[in-house]
């Protein structure tokens, strides 16, 4: 193979670019008008979050009550706050506000709705709640719930908030949209401004942008008619899109821009393109491979959110690649020599920026390696101290809390909270099947049985059900029951029908309590004679997700971890080298999901990044941080490692090769990691917490790994290790020989440190 490697397929493609440049751009541009009027409409078709384990017990249960009982599990919550402080408990006061809301309950899509009767704290008789029950699901309520929260009458001398788990998915859906909207204002210009510095020209600078831009709206586009066909797509979806493909479309657009710009510079346009495919654009497609990897992981864990962000994820990475590799080539083969056009600053300044940088990297290189003990040992203190928190994470499923107060299902949560007891807000309920009609003495025999059985487990505050009506026997319920307007009063408010009844268990500790956990458990695990229980309510659904995430764990760390060391195996040759960058990956991911940790659960400098729920982790943020950032630091792993066994395999000498891989890649590496910091790190300031999790948990360990651990682990480690670093069977690759590198380079720096 020559020195450019134009023997590869990536080199004949670059030419075949080349060729068809403006049928390509042409194709793009079709491609992206037809497909951004679908983007557009992304955010409004994705109507469900995605965390609903499907065919979990939890649903089971509400089909039971749903069908049995009449319940439904689309609800709205009125919070009703009096504006003098008035009284609202008493019974005048009820029904009251009950004949202002009548107008309501006229509505085709009201089934029904009642004055919230959970205990209350004192001092908030100022506060009370009506809970409205809707004739349709979630998703067709989303619909039309501005129409909803319109048809919401006033009452005479309060303020009404909405809340409840269809506003709370209305708000996160409004959310989603302005996100994306807050995240690119903050984000783009912050990117800009680092593709300026690196390049020094308007021309250079606005690709990368282009390119992200694009990747991102036409993967939009597409992942449209899949939440068409699938409904269960996450409303997630379109942020994760947007930070990932501004992310990763930049950073490879960066990485093929500056090599064609090193290439430009020798006067042939077809061959600087042809160039930059065979190194840049084939490094673009191996770095999208390492992020799949993570991708693919997600779908292991078998909850709707980890699938739409495992499709999302794939999907803008390969369109990403594919624009590096076809978009980007033919626009750079119609500029040609006037890429470096329109520069931004004076020549003088350019020259001094980037003379500022040459050598640098190398120098760094040798400090590291002329004292790699005492780094190494620095560096991992420093990652371990970052990491620690980790050992202390307390994982739940919030709710409203994803919301800043701003948003009106928020702040009525939060009045929720602070008018009643949330253990009874969030009781379990538990449908039951009964032997005969509920009037019936075997029935209430049964059921209260059931009830004395549930009181003596641990973790049980209290237990209700139709036959706390009366506190006596089975045969003084039984007659009590047989009075027409008990039975009617029971119906009506969907407490029995027929041979079904719902009974109410609440805790004595939180929704995520180990105890609460134990407690769901051995109540599903319950056998009891004549009766059939399902076992629902929000503590069950939150233990039915963090079961799921439970299970998926130990397959998608096995694939990662499995996948990422074969493929980083035969890229190069070296037992060693694969396992070195899994480790330093495992230190940079800890190091970020760590100081998550130490914000979104300690507190600590909550405020300077508006979180306004402190105490736990988003069971989704460990998971999904590892899967995502595993495959972006492995990106730059690649990258680097990459460059120093290019070196290895000319010379045979391993810290020579260090400090050329180091100094060849250390400035792009650097700007291809702030650009990912911005970009991502803009979520940071957006509303939802979810993404403000993600968001800072993936800008720290980018810039971890970035600067931390590719600029000083990395390289002391490879001077430790020496030419172990290159070790592997005989039988399993054929020797290095300096004569057989796979691309040559000429060995010196361009005047943007940016070959790869």
């Amino acid at each position: 193979m020559n020195q450019h490697g134009e023997e590869n397929m990536f080199y004949r493609w670059g030419r075949f670019v080349y060729l068809f440049r403006r049928a390509i751009v042409a194709a793009w541009f079709v491609l992206f008008c037809v497909l951004i009027p679908f983007a557009l409409q992304l955010p409004s078709q994705l109507q469900q979050n995605g965390f609903s384990p499907e065919d979990s017990p939890y649903l089971i249960g509400i089909e039971k009550l749903e069908e049995g009982l009449g319940l439904s599990s689309t609800t709205i919550d009125i919070v009703i706050v009096g504006k003098e402080g008035e009284n609202l408990t008493t019974g005048k006061q009820q029904k009251r506000i009950l004949n202002e809301l009548a107008p309501l309950q006229d509505k085709p899509y009201v089934r029904d709705m009642f004055i919230n009767i959970a205990s209350r704290q004192p001092g908030q008789d100022h506060i009370i709640s009506v809970t409205v029950m809707l004739n349709e699901d979630t998703v067709e309520a989303l619909k039309h719930f501005d129409e909803i929260r319109a048809d919401i009458p006033p009452i005479t001398g309060a303020d009404t908030y909405l809340t409840g788990n269809t506003a709370v998915f209305a708000d996160m859906n409004e959310a989603v949209k302005n996100d994306i909207f807050t995240a690119e204002i903050i984000g783009l210009p912050l990117a800009l401004l680092i593709l300026l510095l690196v390049f020094g020209t308007f021309t250079a600078a606005v690709l990368p942008l282009v390119a992200g831009l694009v990747s991102v709206m036409v993967t939009m586009g597409l992942l449209y008619f899949v939440a068409v066909f699938d409904g269960s797509i996450s409303n997630f979806l379109p942020n994760v899109v947007t930070m990932l493909g501004l992310a990763v479309g930049i950073d490879y657009a960066l990485f093929v821009v500056s090599r064609f710009r090193e290439e430009i510079s020798k006067g042939n346009t077809e061959r600087a393109i042809a160039i930059s495919c065979g190194s840049a654009g084939k490094a673009v497609v191996f770095s999208g491979a390492a992020v799949w990897i993570g991708f693919l992981g997600m779908a292991f864990i078998d909850l709707p959110i980890f699938r739409s962000f495992s499709i999302g994820g794939i999907a803008v990475v390969l369109v990403s690649v594919l624009a590096a590799n076809t978009l980007l080539p033919a626009l750079l083969s119609m500029l040609g020599p006037k890429i470096d056009t329109l520069p931004v600053f004076g020549s003088r300044f350019r020259h001094a920026l980037h003379g500022r940088g040459s050598g640098m990297w190398r120098k760094i290189s040798a400090f590291v390696m002329a004292r790699p003990i005492i780094i190494s040992i620095s560096v991992i203190v420093l990652l371990v101290i970052a990491i620690y928190p980790v050992k202390s994470m307390k994982v739940e499923i919030p709710a409203a809390e994803v919301l800043p107060p701003s948003y009106e299902s928020r702040y009525g949560y939060d009045l929720l909270k602070q008018a009643y007891d949330i253990r009874e807000l969030s009781s379990i309920l538990v449908a039951v099947e009964l032997p005969d009609s509920y009037e019936t003495t075997q029935s209430v025999g049964a059921m209260k049985s059931y009830m004395d059985q549930v009181r003596q487990l641990p973790g049980v505050q209290r237990v209700e059900s139709y036959t706390s009506v009366s506190r006596g026997s089975v045969e003084q319920v039984t007659e009590y029951l047989s009075r027409p307007e008990i039975r009617q009063q029971l119906e009506k408010y969907h407490v029995v029908r027929d041979k079904m009844a719902a009974a109410a268990i609440v805790p004595k500790y939180g929704d995520s309590d180990k105890v609460t956990e134990e407690l769901i458990v051995q109540l599903r695990n319950m056998d009891m004679p004549g009766i059939q229980t399902y076992i629902t309510g929000t503590p069950p659904y939150k233990l039915d997700i963090v079961e799921k995430i439970r299970q998926g764990i130990p397959y998608v760390l096995l694939f990662v971890f499995v996948t990422t060391y074969v493929v980083l195996l035969f890229a190069f040759r070296s037992v060693i080298l694969p396992l070195k960058a899994v480790i330093m990956n495992v230190l940079s991911l800890g190091a970020g999901l760590g100081i998550v940790v130490w914000v979104f659960q300690e507190g600590m400098g909550a405020q300077w990044f508006g979180v306004t729920h402190t105490g736990s982790i988003f069971a989704l943020l460990p998971i999904l941080i590892f899967c995502v950032v595993f495959g972006i630091s492995m990106d730059y792993e690649v990258i680097l490692l990459s460059r120093i066994m290019e070196s290895y395999e000319a010379t045979g000498d391993n810290e020579l090769s260090t400090a050329e891989g180091l100094e060849n890649t250390g400035g792009l590496i650097t700007s291809a990691a702030l650009i990912l910091a911005f970009v991502v790190g803009a979520f940071i300031f957006t509303d939802n917490e979810v993404m403000k999790a993600i968001g800072l948990g993936l800008t720290a360990a980018v810039l971890l790994d970035a600067t931390v651990i590719r600029v000083l682990l990395v390289p002391a480690f490879m001077k430790l290790l020496g030419k172990a670093n290159w070790w592997s069977p005989a039988w399993m690759f054929r020797r290095r020989h300096g004569s057989e590198a796979s691309v040559k380079y000429d060995g010196k720096i361009g005047s943007d440190q940016s070959e790869i």
